[in-house]
């Protein structure tokens, strides 16, 4: 039995995922440097970053819950997650920024992750003391 969350950690939830994504899109969006191009693929790779990181949440939470999952969803979801995390290294290995650019979006990419795993926790945890299965 899981014990709803409070307040205090949904609150911090949102605010590392808020921060997260602000400073990832402030970096994205306030550098006049980067091509039109390089600001989609960033755009793109938190995008599906956020999706992959739900989805092996989701996933994980399910099997143990007993709610069944395939085997290919659960792998595919964790290869997603790893994959995206592995084209923002790529990017920002290739990318002619400082090295303090490169830490902000790598700092501000784990943070919005961590928000969003949390937030759907959260979520996930007040729907089911509301509506069990």
């Amino acid at each position: 039995m899981t014990q709803k969350p409070s307040f205090a950690f949904i609150a911090a939830s949102w605010v590392a995922f808020g921060t997260g994504l602000i400073g990832y899109f402030s970096g994205i969006f306030g550098n006049k440097e980067l091509q039109l191009s390089d600001k989609g693929y960033y755009f793109t790779v938190i995008m599906f970053a956020l999706f992959s990181v739900i989805s092996v949440q989701k996933s994980v939470r399910d099997r143990l819950e007993g709610i069944p999952v395939t085997d290919i969803y659960y792998g595919i979801s964790w290869f997603c997650t790893i994959l995206s995390i592995a084209l923002l290294v790529i990017g920002l290995w290739n990318a002619d920024m400082w090295g303090s650019e490169k830490g902000f979006f790598a700092f501000s990419f784990v943070l919005a992750l961590f928000g969003a795993v949390a937030v759907q926790k959260n979520t996930r945890d007040s729907i089911s003391k509301e509506k069990p299965f």
